[in-house]
């Protein structure tokens, strides 16, 4: 089933208030109602509630900038058709009564089966907490779809706008044509609803089946639930033969994140303890209030691991365009603002036949890092429609920052190239012309320099958006002021490794006084190295006391991988040790020599090899907030063990291909 995918400004689709409604032509019926359709499958004329609980309207007409056209079509599969539901444009929501739902996947089944989905994906799933023991043994079943929420952090996240919230039934609908499948809006929805299929490159997601919605019949899962768990309908109606309407139950993530529109009913009593049958270390335990709150399941033990080969992900080429990005923004900076204060070093090395170079290396640096992560798309040709949301995607934001950054100082590059040496060489044997001459124009510099002061603020706005990408509350371990002290202390530490170790040899080389530069250079270094230090050591102290999913994730961090953990907090101190003490022997000497300067490189490899280790533990260890899986690809442990005796390569089982 598609629908059109018109362009939002707001939540609500603006595409509503923009276009003038005309009875639409003739056309066949959007859903064909079979005879064998019973009365449970039909939604049912109610009264509304004027506000939701989260004091939404739920009339969402209300909501648009001017009022749609109540009987604007949808465009169903391209059908022009208006459907007959009289509460068309009220908010909907689906309504699961766990105590009812006896597991048997019936609706799953009716989902994949109405979408046509592959075995590896499934935009219903059913899941499972437990606890007690016998003979009082307790079993909660949760399914779970997308839950059209009245914030949609996937919309906002999309760098594609590929999202719409519609004012039709409040659907948030997603074009898989659209998306180019960098699975951000996979990360951020707290619910896993939106579906990522490497094989095709691109994410789908429920649709309310707005189709069936049309003609007044419930969503296929809700009409085949056997046991009568799943009703829909306009969101806080309480169907009828029901008394509750919560907005959590155990193993549900925070409502506060996007405000979804689903509403629980469990009344059973429960022991105090629930936990996750899947392979995620993780428990609900009630509190005070009655509510079950998330907490730490030592499923693994306390052992400690290495699992270096584990540490390669599908996250890899994310792994190399930050740190290629972060040490191209360091570098850059450093060469260019370094000459452009007056730094002695720095403006000798601006004048020296290695300046151009250099700016050269960090263009080609900050290349492959896009290159990587347009290779990280499952559909990298579309990869211009990564900047069509900048109005709220981080990510489009940070493509435009980096993107900016690149082009800025590829013409800064450009404008200091009749400056080199080499390339007047090159100039005057090929055209026989001195281009030197070029350079004593006074307007040509100060272009070069207006392009560099660009490239270091296009730098600066995309390492700030590529910090708020991870600051995402779905994924609790990232949701912490340490992603910004990692991503802005490895652009200084890897920015001055990579400067340094080209102006420091430059400047020796040429005969010329190295003090200034390597004091600069060792001291933002040191200063990088400090500053992703103290981020590092708050980051597991507050994940260490948490009783959430990152919480889980230091868990694992600490056990999973507790051996690699200590080995990359061993190299960060033991550099920082280093670094101090050259500065110390640079104090005492009133400058480097010769061993100080071994003894820089040194920690210029370690500093390298520890971000390394650093970056790829930040994309393994972390668990998002997702519903409770126990069957096969829903469960992680499965996964894994699928591919290690060969079970994944069986289509039917549904494990993804790792493609992405």
């Amino acid at each position: 089933m598609k629908t059109s995918t018109l362009p939002i400004d707001d939540l609500i689709a603006s595409a509503a208030t923009t276009i003038d409604f005309m009875p639409p032509p003739a056309a066949r019926q959007i859903w064909e109602i079979r005879t064998e359709e019973q009365h449970y499958a039909r939604l049912s004329d109610i009264d509304i509630p004027e506000n939701n609980r989260y004091g939404q309207k739920i009339d969402l007409i209300d909501l648009t900038e001017k009022k749609a056209p109540v009987g604007r079509s949808m465009y169903i599969n391209e059908n022009p058709a208006v459907g007959t539901n009289p509460n068309r444009n009220k908010q909907h929501g689906f309504y699961f009564t766990a105590d009812n739902c006896i597991g048997c996947h019936a609706c799953e089944a009716a989902c994949s089966e109405k979408n046509d989905n592959p075995a590896h994906l499934a935009f219903r799933s059913v899941g499972y907490v437990e606890g007690g023991s016998f003979p009082d043994y307790k079993r909660m079943n949760i399914s779970m779809a997308c839950n059209h929420c009245d914030d949609p952090v996937c919309l906002k996240g999309c760098p594609t706008r590929a999202y719409t919230k519609h004012a039709e039934y409040g659907a948030v609908l997603q074009d898989p044509e659209t998306c180019f499948g960098c699975g951000y809006c996979t990360w951020v929805c707290p619910y896993n609803a939106p579906q990522l299929d490497p094989v095709k490159g691109q994410v789908s997601k429920c649709n309310m089946c707005v189709d069936r919605l049309e003609v007044g019949l419930k969503p296929a899962c809700v009409a085949a639930c056997v046991g009568n768990a799943l009703d829909f309908g306009v969101i806080e109606k309480i169907p009828e033969g029901r008394e509750q309407a919560r907005i959590e139950i155990p193993g549900f993530p925070s409502p506060e994140i996007t405000q979804p529109n689903i509403r629980f009913q469990q009344i059973k009593q429960l022991p105090d303890e629930m936990k996750r049958t899947d392979s995620m270390p993780l428990k609900y335990h009630k509190d005070d209030k009655g509510r079950y709150r998330p907490a730490i399941d030592h499923k693994q033990g306390r052992e400690t691991h290495w699992n270096l080969a584990r540490l390669s992900s599908r996250e890899n080429p994310l792994v190399l365009f930050t740190l290629a990005a972060q040490m191209a923004a360091g570098a850059f900076a450093l060469q260019f603002l370094g000459a452009l204060v007056g730094i002695g070093g720095f403006v000798a090395f601006a004048e020296s036949a290695l300046y151009v170079p250099l700016a050269i290396v960090n263009v080609m640096l900050v290349a492959f890092g896009l290159f990587m992560s347009t290779m990280h798309l499952g559909k990298p040709k579309r990869f211009y429609r990564g900047f069509n949301n900048l109005r709220h995607s981080p990510v489009s934001r940070e493509g435009l920052g980096i993107a900016i950054f690149v082009g800025a100082m590829s013409a800064h590059t450009a404008f200091s190239l009749p400056d080199a040496p080499w390339f007047q060489t090159i100039w005057q044997s090929v055209f026989g012309a001195d281009i030197s001459r070029l350079m004593s124009i006074p307007v040509v510099h100060g272009i070069a320099a207006f392009f560099g002061v660009v490239a270091v603020l296009g730098s600066a706005v995309g390492l700030y958006y590529m910090n708020r990408c991870y600051r995402i509350k779905a994924r609790p371990f990232w949701d912490h002021w340490q992603v910004a002290t990692a991503f802005f202390g490895s652009a200084m530490s890897l920015g001055a490794v990579l400067a340094g170790g080209v102006i420091i040899p430059t400047l020796a080389l040429s005969g010329l006084s190295v003090f200034g530069a390597t004091w600069v250079c060792a001291l933002v270094l040191t200063g990088g190295l400090m500053v992703e230090a103290i981020g590092h050591w708050a980051h597991a102290r507050d994940m260490g006391r948490a009783e959430h999913e990152g919480g889980a994730s230091h868990y694992v961090q600490i056990t999973t991988f507790g051996k690699t953990f200590l080995l990359r907090n061993a190299l960060l101190g033991t550099n920082i040790a280093l670094a101090v003490a050259l500065l110390a022997v640079m104090l005492l000497r009133n400058g480097p020599g010769n061993t100080t300067l071994m003894g820089w490189a040194v920690v210029c490899a370690i500093a390298v090899a520890s971000s390394l280790v650093g970056r790829a533990l930040f994309y393994v260890l972390v668990i998002p907030t997702t519903m409770p899986g126990a069957f096969f690809w829903k469960n992680k442990g499965f996964e894994d063990h699928a591919r290690a005796i060969g079970l994944a390569k069986l289509p039917q089982v549904g494990v993804v291909p790792l493609r992405h």
